[in-house]
């Protein structure tokens, strides 16, 4: 109960204050000039519900599609670091160590990028997965490898990278912009506009009717606008759904491997 209402309270911000503020004031206004009309509540599901519920379905859509990339490009990155530490016939530990190193740079610039994009970050991601690719090609050159698992390693690195594009993809590419404008102008200015009807409800029941419904109608609409922008970015870590890609919430690539099986009696 504690966590549920600790998240609606992350919903109540300084948008849902100020819309709170001018809604309540346009229907004392109403009040005051004698300005009451019963509007059509059709309006909410036409213009606002139906669209806000669409582009929540939509995101959260997206958000599963970057879980799967993410578990598929994590592992793909564990695999590239078995196959370092078991194919090599000899020095697998160095070769285990230089794999390690470099997935684990990838992994933390990976995150990075996603979380605050930039082109100097996505250059170093790129090198890591070049960095990858020598390595591979070392195993090669070493005789360590055979060519069929060189194959197989660079189908790994492969899929990483189509991964990791996948969820850019899913950050650069949000809510059609013109669906989310329509949204955030109906859902902040309903509660505005529909001030007659609230200064209609409190004179066909008694005063603070109204009022009361003003306040419900901003509370529910101005939320949903927020569930949806907290939902538009599942990689900034603002929300409370927003997919948890850290180093110590998700199992780092630096632990894969670690702990030996036992031995067989």
């Amino acid at each position: 109960m504690r966590t549920t209402l600790r998240h609606f309270r992350e919903l109540l911000d300084l948008k849902m204050a100020i819309v709170l503020a001018l809604a309540l004031l346009s229907t004392y206004a109403c009040e005051a000039i004698g300005l009451r009309i019963d509007m059509p509540l059709e309006l909410v599901g036409i213009a606002i519900v139906f669209p806000i519920v669409f582009s929540i379905g939509q995101a959260f859509q997206r958000r599963e599609a970057a879980l799967l990339a993410l578990a598929d490009f994590k592992t793909s990155l564990a695999a590239l670091l078995l196959a370092h530490r078991d194919w090599p016939s000899s020095e697998s530990a160095r070769h285990e160590a230089r794999a390690r190193e470099i997935l684990t740079t990838l992994h933390h610039n990976v995150h990075e990028l996603l979380r605050r994009p930039s082109p100097a970050l996505l250059s170093q991601t790129y090198a890591a997965f070049s960095e990858i690719s020598r390595s591979n090609e070392r195993l090669r050159r070493e005789g360590e490898v055979s060519p069929t698992e060189i194959s197989r390693a660079n189908q790994y690195l492969k899929v990483s990278m189509f991964n990791l594009e996948k969820m850019r993809n899913i950050s650069i590419y949000r809510t059609p912009r013109a669906l989310r404008s329509f949204t955030q102008i109906f859902l902040s200015g309903f509660p505005i506009i529909f001030g007659p009807y609230f200064a209609f409800l409190s004179d066909t029941w008694y005063s603070g009717v109204g009022y009361g419904v003003a306040i419900l109608y901003t509370v529910v609409l101005v939320g949903l606008d927020n569930i949806q922008e907290g939902l538009e970015n599942p990689y900034d870590g603002i929300g409370v759904d927003d997919i948890r890609f850290s180093e110590d919430e998700l199992t780092s690539v630096r632990e894969v491997g670690r702990t030996p099986l036992a031995d067989s009696p």
